[in-house]
């Protein structure tokens, strides 16, 4: 596998899923895009400009992000 971080991201497409919790800046979301067979990028919502964190499908899975909750399928 090679080292996540080095997979462009750049037009990925990104899916929303909320998680139904508030505070003052709105609702908590975090944003989600296929980036390789077996490599995810996860990011805020809150801070698109952000660089968004890169996970393996198994990381995904250790961590509870299921891809079906933003419509995708891992």
């Amino acid at each position: 596998m090679p080292d996540l971080y080095e997979i462009p991201i750049r037009g990925a497409a990104f899916s929303k899923a909320c998680g139904g919790n508030t505070h003052p800046d709105g609702e908590t979301c975090v944003t989600l895009a296929r980036i390789g067979p077996d490599a995810w990028a996860v990011g805020d919502s809150k801070r698109p400009g952000a660089e968004p964190l890169r996970f393996t499908t198994a990381e995904l899975d250790a961590a509870g992000i299921d891809p079906s909750r933003f419509g995708l399928s891992a």
